[in-house]
Parts: structure tokens; C-alpha cells; sequence
């Protein structure tokens, strides 16, 4: 007899073994652990929370075991309702909303990888490709329609739905079913298009105009069919955003460079500006332009867009002046800016209040560890105050939460819609209304099965083997199974993110805690690690001197956290194991090509192996000795410079059709390790993207990594 616990085949001499032995072997398997990993990833997701301009209604995606749907909520009892009907884990991507200034649509792109340009990916391998189209649908219910194929919608007042078709600016209609127009094409470039803005008066639409080592911000008059390119330059402009007169265009400019930037970027050679432009004319200005030092190189906000227009004519922007990125505020005219978030903490998700006079922000102000929202007067010489108020010992509790928006039906209400999580609760929509409690806008969609057993994760802070201060959160296992644990180090991916103290943000984050929680649950201490070069710790931190391809100095905190997990008395230090993804990949990679004797096994899921190799770094304007240079250094970083001192076995995990990590990059690595004769295995998704399309592959791929880790560190 067989039968599977997780993916673990286990075999039976007694073909007559009963059900008793069956329901004995399962109550052992639960004591040890092992309960199935659907258990930790069949929440569903929210993300991509968004408001209607009119007021009183809030819109998000929920991925719900792989299927992806649109759900909305309004006022006044705010109860959230599925207004699409997707079914499957088919693969197909949704997101890119956009509202109907009056509320009454929704657009949205469905199908491929929104994340990713180019051709769309197929992970069911089914005959045909998948399309990716544009979707308008009702917001009191019915039918979603296509309006093209494409992404990025973006609607007008008057009812036009302008979007992206192979990297070029479409137009059709709202009603272009009732009317029989047809989509067309509005301009037609050597350029890819992005960042679409309808004016407010809905009379032209602005858009950045990529051309590689450029870009323009456009402006396109639907009435009389003409363009206007701003202010054009050599430079790299982005991010347009209207006055609200409709009269004027405000964007970022990056100066050009022929300088190729490998390692940190702490300054730039030119500092940033921002431009503002007669949107008729073309003609422009110099708003306003970062200092040298600090600051002078852009660094990015999650946000619509990176500037926002509010009242006053007042220009609020993201700048890293004090080493931390903060808002600022500037008029229009030009001037002084001025810091609206003073601190050591920075700010992430913003928005515009409805009546354009605040910002509403996630920051880790108070909290290093975890995000809160808060709202500041885009005026200066305010002072931010915290959405949710604070507990009563002066914190902003153990809560997370992000992607802050203004829901009030009447200015000034204060009513705010946002996505939240817990240690022990998955992202989901939530709003506060005035002093009323924090409410969930779908607490029913959450499964009867998800577990009620999560730990908290405790803040730690340990040193690098430099000495550098490294924060991690640490997830201890239920009691029992002796003195000393076998032990999981993960390291996340990006390198430009924060794991914390709860579900994460991101989807691809947030199944990498449910994943330390359950190997957690499996009897393992696990450390995940906040190394040198990801946010939420400062400019100089993230910038972290030769980190990456410069000379992988993260390797520091990797070693750092090892010698941390084998000084505890609670944990074996013969049985440390280390696990990530992507650049957390490379790290784990890193491990156990230069720490073999630390680090006894490994899941490297889809990591940067050999540096010297990454296509997509362009270094044909270096002389020959320059390139030499790089590369060796590039080389040296990398875990394929070390491999012949890889002992430890590994467990790799790609997917074939990754367009973030070449797949090249695990061959290379396989071809090394059986050169070498070290223990590996590998888990290959024909068909998969970089961040699984397929929440089949991300169990398929959590299972295994689960079982590999136990019977590689917990033999019995």
C-alpha cells in the first residue's frame, strides 16, 4: 500500500494495513507538522485597493486560490460583494483598475503577467495563447465587456477608455457596443507608452513616451487629433500629473547618463527635477530640482503617480534629502520644498484626499518593523497624525497596514478604505469611518480551514559578521521535539523590500510568511532576514556599499544570521537549513557555496547564480579594461565563483519561462553541481513566470520545498 503525506510517497510492506493504522500514521504526521501547506496559501489575497473619484465606494482585487476577481464595496454599510465571476486557477493575471470618474464602471486588464511586458504567458501550456484584453464592468452588477485587447485602461469624464495594445496609446469607448466604435489607434511611436492621465476636463490625455535612453511626456488631443510632446529633452521625464485647471503638465526629470550604475547609487551626477509645462504649447520650466548629495538621485514611492498636484497649486513629491524617503511639498511656482514627514521612517503607499488638501501614506514611523497609515496637510508646517489613532500605551498596535484611500461620501467626513494584516491574519480590505472601530469589507471570504495556530514572529536584531545591525523576525515552533530544533533561514527577494512583522503586501511575500509559518508549524526555528540593500532602514542602508553584483556584501548578514541561529541554545547547529527566492535565491545560493559547513541544506528558488551573466545589463559603452573589471568583480559575487566548495544538497525551483531570472541561470548552476557530484534536486514549472501565475505551482512548490528541508535537517 502507498499514499502520500504532503508529497512525501510513503510505503507500506502491509497490503492490509487497516483504516486505523491510516488514521494513526495521519495523527502522527499532524503532531509532527506536517499539516498540508493548502491550509497556509487557500486565504485569499487583497491587493490593488483603489476609490471611486466620486466618493463612497472602494474597489479591490481578491486572488482567491488562484482565481482572481473584482470586489467592490460602498456606502453606507460597506459590505463587500465579488463583482466578477473568475473560477479557475487559470493563470490569468487581473489587475490595472480604473474608475468612471462618476463611479458608475470599473475598468480592468485581465490575462498574462501584468506584472511584465512582452508576450503573454501561457503556465497551462494550453493550445492557444491567452489573451490579454481590456474589461469594463458595472458597478451595481452585471456582465463585464471587452473593449479591446490590451492594459492600463484609463476613463474620461465624458465615457473614453484610452489603454495600451502592443505598447501604443488606444481609444474606444465606454459604450462603444451601443455606438459600434471600434478601438483605434490613437498614437502610433518608436516608443512604448505607460503612465496614462486623463485631464480633468477629459479634453486630452497625457502619457510617458519610453524610448531607452530617453522619454517624453505627451500630450494627445482627442478633438482635433494632435500631439504635443513637453518640453522634450534628452533626458528621461515620467510620471505626468494635471493641473487641476487642465491647463498645465507637472512631471519628474532624470538627466541623462551615459554612466552605467553597477553597485550602490547614493548620489547623482546630476540631481533630479521637476518640470512644469503649458500642456497646449509644450513649452516648459523648472519647477523646482533636488541638492547634490542625498536625495539628488530618484528613488520611487508606491503610488498612481510620484507627484501629486494638491490644493494650494502645490506640487507634493518623494525625496530622500535627510537619507529617509519622505514628502515634500513645493508650489507650483517654484521655491523652497519643504518636508511634510520628518523622521527616521519611510513613506510608501500615498494617496490624494478627495478634496486634494491631505496625503494619506503607509510609513513605518514608531514601527521599523511594520507599516501603519497616516495623513499629513499637504500645506506645510503640519504634522502627520495616525489614521487609526493609537493603543492606549502610545504604539500604533501589532497590526499592518497599507494602500490608504479616501472613501468619504462628503468632504472632510474622514472616512478611509485600506488593506490590513496581522501576524496571524492575511491581507484583506478594511475602512474606518470617522471614531467608529476598524470593520473588514468581506470578513466572510476567509476559509473555515485556514489555521488558528499561527505564531508571532518576534523582532530580532543581531549582528552581521561585520558588525552591521541586521533586523529579522523570528518564528518559534510549537513545544516539544526535544531541546534543540533543526532550523530554516529565509532570505526575500528584491533585493528592495522588508520582510515584517506580519503578512506582507505583496503576494509573493505574503506566501513567503505563510511559508515560514508553516515550517514553523513543522517543528523548525526560522530566522527571515532583513539584509544590507533592501527598504524601510534608510538610504545608506539599502545602498549598501558593494552590495549585489559590486561585491555581495549581504553575504555578511547571511553568515551574521548562521552564526546567530547556532549560538541559540534552543537550536541544533548542525541541522541549520537556508531558503528563498529570486535574490533571496542568490543568497541561499551564496550559503552554500561559501558556508557548506554552517549551512547543511538549501531551496533556492529561481536565483541569480552567476552575475557575470544577467542580459539585461548593457555595458557596451565601457572600454575593454572597464567591462574586464566588472565582470570579474560581478563573477566573484556570484555562488557560481565558489561552487567547488558546495557541499551541502539543494532543492532548485524554476520556472521556464521567467522574465525576471533568466533560466539560464539554474542551468548553469546544475551543470556545476553534477561536475561536482553534490546532492541536488530540482522542481521545474514548464510554462511559469518568475512570481507563479498558478497557485497549483506555488503549493506544488512550498510542498516540496516543506519535505526536502524535513528530510534533509530532521531525519527521524
Amino acid at each position: 500500500m502507498s499514499f502520500r503525506s504532503g508529497s512525501a510517497l510513503v510505503l507500506c510492506e502491509n497490503r492490509h494495513v487497516g483504516k486505523s493504522f491510516l488514521l494513526s500514521f495521519l495523527a502522527i504526521s499532524s503532531a509532527f507538522g506536517a499539516d498540508p501547506i493548502e491550509r497556509y496559501l487557500n486565504a485569499p489575497f487583497a491587493s490593488e485597493l483603489t476609490a471611486a473619484p466620486s466618493g463612497g465606494k472602494v474597489a479591490w482585487i481578491l486572488n482567491e486560490r488562484g482565481a482572481r476577481n473584482l470586489w467592490v464595496a460602498a456606502a453606507p454599510d460597506y459590505k463587500g460583494r465579488r463583482l466578477t465571476s473568475y473560477k479557475d486557477d487559470d493563470g490569468q493575471d487581473l489587475g490595472d483598475l480604473s474608475w468612471s470618474p462618476d463611479g458608475r464602471f470599473l475598468t480592468y486588464a485581465r490575462g498574462g503577467d501584468l506584472e511584465t511586458n512582452g508576450d503573454i504567458p501561457n503556465p497551462r501550456n494550453l493550445p492557444a495563447t491567452p489573451e490579454q484584453a481590456v474589461y469594463a464592468i458595472p458597478f451595481d452588477g452585471g456582465a463585464s465587456k471587452k473593449l479591446g485587447d490590451g492594459r492600463g485602461p484609463a476613463v474620461s469624464r465624458d465615457g473614453r477608455v484610452a489603454f495600451i495594445k502592443d505598447g501604443q496609446l488606444w481609444m474606444t469607448t465606454l459604450d462603444a457596443e451601443k455606438t459600434s466604435a471600434r478601438p483605434v489607434e490613437a498614437v502610433h511611436a518608436k516608443a512604448t507608452t505607460y503612465e496614462l492621465q486623463w485631464s480633468p476636463d477629459g479634453s486630452a490625455i497625457a502619457f510617458t513616451s519610453y524610448r531607452g535612453d530617453h522619454s517624453f511626456i505627451g500630450v494627445y488631443r482627442v478633438a482635433t487629433n494632435t500631439l504635443t510632446y513637453l518640453d522634450p529633452s534628452v533626458d528621461r521625464d515620467f510620471s505626468p500629473v494635471w493641473s487641476p485647471d487642465s491647463r498645465r503638465v507637472a512631471f519628474v526629470r532624470e538627466a541623462y547618463s551615459s554612466a552605467i550604475s553597477v553597485g550602490p547609487v547614493r548620489e547623482a551626477a546630476t540631481p533630479w527635477s521637476i518640470r512644469v509645462a503649458d500642456a497646449v504649447t509644450g513649452a516648459g520650466r523648472a519647477a523646482w530640482h533636488a541638492e547634490k548629495g542625498p536625495g539628488s538621485a530618484f528613488r520611487k514611492i508606491e503610488a498612481a503617480t510620484q507627484i501629486f498636484w494638491a490644493d494650494g497649486d502645490r506640487l507634493v513629491f518623494p525625496w530622500e534629502r535627510d537619507g529617509w524617503l519622505h514628502l515634500y511639498s513645493v508650489s507650483a511656482d517654484g521655491g523652497r520644498a519643504q518636508v511634510l514627514t520628518p523622521g527616521d521612517f519611510e513613506v510608501e503607499h500615498v494617496s490624494l484626499s478627495r478634496d486634494r488638501r491631505e496625503l494619506l501614506f503607509s510609513s513605518n514611523q514608531d514601527d521599523i518593523d511594520r507599516r501603519h497609515v497616516w495623513r499629513v496637510a499637504a500645506s506645510s508646517g503640519g504634522k502627520a497624525s495616525p489614521i487609526l489613532g493609537t493603543d492606549p500605551g502610545g504604539g500604533m498596535g501589532e497590526g499592518i497596514e497599507w494602500e490608504p484611500a479616501d472613501v468619504a461620501t462628503d468632504i472632510g467626513t474622514g472616512a478611509v478604505a485600506f488593506l490590513r494584516s496581522s501576524a496571524t491574519e492575511i491581507g484583506r480590505a478594511a475602512v474606518k469611518i470617522g471614531n467608529a472601530p476598524v470593520r473588514d469589507l468581506a470578513p466572510d471570504s476567509m476559509p473555515a480551514d485556514f489555521p488558528k495556530d499561527l505564531v508571532k514572529p518576534q523582532q530580532v536584531i543581531f549582528p552581521a559578521s561585520d558588525g552591521t545591525a541586521i533586523h529579522g523576525q523570528l518564528f518559534m515552533p510549537p513545544a516539544g521535539g526535544g531541546p534543540r530544533h533543526a532550523a530554516v533561514i529565509f532570505f526575500h527577494g528584491g533585493s528592495r523590500r522588508q520582510m515584517l512583522l506580519g503578512y506582507h503586501y505583496m503576494h509573493y511575500y505574503s506566501n513567503a510568511y505563510a511559508m515560514n509559518q508553516y515550517l514553523a508549524a513543522r517543528g523548525f526555528v526560522v530566522l527571515s532576514v532583513n539584509y544590507r540593500s533592501g527598504i524601510g532602514y534608510g538610504l545608506n542602508f539599502r545602498e549598501a556599499l558593494n552590495f549585489g553584483n559590486s561585491g555581495g556584501s549581504e553575504f555578511n548578514d547571511v553568515m551574521g544570521a548562521g552564526l546567530y541561529m547556532a549560538a541559540r541554545p534552543d537550536v541544533d547547529p548542525q541541522r541549520i537549513g537556508v531558503w528563498g527566492g529570486s535574490y533571496g535565491g542568490y543568497l541561499t545560493a551564496l550559503a552554500l557555496a561559501r558556508a557548506s559547513g554552517l549551512f547543511a541544506a538549501g531551496v533556492d528558488m529561481h536565483g541569480v547564480e552567476d552575475w557575470s551573466i544577467r542580459g539585461e545589463r548593457k555595458l557596451t559603452a565601457l572600454n575593454a579594461d572597464q567591462l574586464r573589471e566588472i565582470e570579474r568583480t560581478a563573477l566573484q559575487s556570484s555562488p557560481l565563483a565558489d561552487v567547488k566548495n558546495w557541499r551541502s544538497p539543494v532543492l532548485l525551483i524554476h520556472g521556464d519561462d521567467d522574465r525576471n531570472v533568466a533560466f539560464n541561470q539554474t542551468e548553469r548552476l546544475v551543470e556545476a553541481l553534477r561536475a561536482q557530484g553534490v546532492d541536488f534536486e530540482q522542481l521545474i514549472f514548464p510554462g511559469e513566470v518568475h512570481e507563479f501565475l498558478l497557485e497549483e505551482s506555488w503549493i506544488k512548490a512550498y510542498r516540496s520545498a516543506g519535505d526536502f528541508l524535513a528530510r534533509k535537517l530532521k531525519p527521524e
